[in-house]
C-alpha cells in the first residue's frame, strides 16, 4: 500500500525572504509543494500571503492549504498567484459546496481539510464534488505540532468508505512515524519541519520518500 505514497514538502513561514529560500531549496529536490496560509484567526499564527507568492517566480507547481476564515475570499488571488489547487477547511465555512463551486469556476482543483476532532461523517456527503481530503494529524497552524496517532484510525475508516478518493495527511510527520502513516491508505503525506528544519532539506526529503516506498 505504501509504494505509491508521495511526500509533499509543506512550506510555512511569515517571512518573505524565508519563503524564497525555502522554495529555492525545494526546487532542487521536488517539483511540487504545499504552501500553508494562515490568517491569525482560524489558527493563531499568520503566514505570508498571496502577494508574496505572486512576486516570486518558481519552477515548482504548488497548492495552497488555506487555514483561514472566509476561504472564499482567497480563491481568485491564489489562482492569480499560481496555485494549481487549494485546500480549505471544513470547519471554516458553513457552505463548503459553494466554495468548491467557486474554485472549480476558477479552474482550480479543490480539496477539503479536516481538523483532528472533525468526524468523517461530516465530509462523506461532499466527496463526489472534491478532488482530495486532507486529514490533519496535529492541531494546525505551526511547524512541530504534536502528532495525534488516533487520527490514523479515522483515516483508515475513511479509506474503507472511499476507496478511490485521494487522501493526504498533514502534521507532525517525521522519520519515526512516516511508514505507519503511509500504511493508512494515504496517497500523499505533507511534511514541514522534518524537511525544512533539518540540516540538509534535500537529504531529509529523499530519505522520507525512500521510507514510504518500503514494502
Amino acid at each position: 500500500m505504501t509504494k505509491s505514497v508521495r511526500v509533499v514538502p509543506a512550506v510555512l513561514t511569515d517571512d518573505p525572504r524565508t519563503l524564497e529560500m525555502m522554495l529555492r531549496q525545494a526546487e532542487t529536490f521536488t517539483d511540487y509543494v504545499q504552501i500553508d496560509i494562515t490568517d491569525g484567526q482560524f489558527v493563531p499564527s499568520r503566514s505570508i500571503n498571496w502577494e508574496h507568492l505572486f512576486r516570486l517566480k518558481t519552477t515548482l507547481n504548488w497548492e495552497a492549504h488555506l487555514m483561514v476564515v472566509h476561504p472564499e475570499d482567497y480563491l481568485s488571488s491564489f489562482k492569480e498567484a499560481g496555485a494549481k489547487k487549494i485546500f480549505f477547511h471544513y470547519e471554516a465555512t458553513s457552505s463548503p459546496l459553494k466554495i468548491v463551486a467557486q474554485a472549480r469556476n476558477l479552474g482550480l482543483k479543490v480539496g477539503i481539510a479536516i481538523n483532528p476532532d472533525t468526524p468523517i461523517s461530516s465530509i462523506l456527503p461532499l466527496t463526489d464534488e472534491i478532488d482530495s481530503v486532507l486529514f490533519m494529524t496535529v492541531h494546525p497552524g505551526f511547524y512541530g505540532g504534536k502528532f495525534l496517532p488516533e487520527v490514523m484510525d479515522k483515516i483508515m475508516a475513511f479509506r474503507r468508505a472511499q476507496p478511490k478518493m485521494e487522501i493526504g495527511i498533514d502534521g507532525g510527520i517525521k522519520e519515526s512515524n512516516i511508514i505507519q502513516v503511509a500504511r493508512t491508505g494515504a496517497n500523499f503525506v505533507c511534511v514541514g519541519s522534518a524537511i525544512f528544519l533539518q540540516p540538509d532539506p534535500a537529504v531529509s526529503f529523499r530519505q522520507l520518500q525512500a521510507m514510504v516506498q518500503q514494502s
